[in-house]
């Protein structure tokens, strides 16, 4: 039984399965799940298709120009038991989690009117609290005060090989080492950048999964929330 509507903030680095963990935590606490590394993909998508990127370079003057016209919104599919992410009304979860997005994500990321806008998003999206949100700055930016805040993280290689996993499985043809490049890239990027860096809060508990299944990791977490007596 929850004591009250907590907001539980979970941080770490690429593909380390905060978004996979934070979906069953929510859904185990009969909370809202809020996607925001989505939210950033999202906006990378609508930079890419827009020609915005070019040769890794953004034109963040015509990006703030258009930020206006991206509207980010989720919805959960019972059927197949996913949360959906849409951009402007269309369903583009499958599109942005390809490895082009992934490769842009964390330049796009590290704009600053990006992060302040996406911020402010997410901010309005839990201020009620009963929310599980997952990101790189959710405990020392968006929710510095949340009930709880976890710092997930596990080896490079083992992220790598769990992104390869999931794309393989979807019929993508990649190649392992660009991928663990491409997870290495991105924690030197995220962890490096001058808005908002990647790092761990002060009062976060680090939850290192490298060798943890999913049941494991929600036992874990559980656990945590029923020492505080937020469940």
């Amino acid at each position: 039984m929850q004591n009250k509507k907590a907001i539980i903030a979970i941080d770490g680095h690429s593909s380390c399965g905060k978004s996979t963990v934070a979906k069953d935590l929510a859904k185990e606490l009969g909370y809202v799940y809020i996607d925001t590394g989505a939210m950033y993909r999202t906006v990378t998508l609508f930079a890419m298709r827009q020609q915005l990127i070019k040769d890794g370079k953004i034109d963040e003057a015509a990006l703030e120009n258009n930020l206006t016209e991206i509207h980010i919104s989720f919805k959960y599919q019972p059927e197949e038991k996913k949360n959906e992410t849409f951009l402007n009304g269309e369903s583009v979860e499958e599109e942005i989690r390809g490895l082009e997005v992934s490769n842009n994500v964390s330049a796009i990321s590290a704009i600053g009117f990006v992060r302040r806008r996406l911020v402010e998003l997410q901010q309005e999206m839990g201020h009620e609290g009963g929310i599980v949100m997952d990101g790189r700055d959710i405990g020392t930016v968006v929710f510095p005060d949340a009930d709880l805040k976890l710092f997930m993280t596990a080896s490079a290689e083992i992220r790598a090989q769990r992104r390869y996993d999931e794309l393989t499985a979807k019929g993508e043809q990649v190649d392992f080492d660009a991928i663990l490049e491409n997870v290495k890239q991105r924690d030197h990027l995220d962890s490096t950048r001058d808005e908002s860096p990647l790092k761990q809060a002060d009062d976060a508990v680090v939850l290192d999964n490298s060798h943890l299944n999913k049941e494991q990791q929600l036992e874990w977490i559980i656990d945590v929330l029923k020492e505080r007596n937020l469940a």
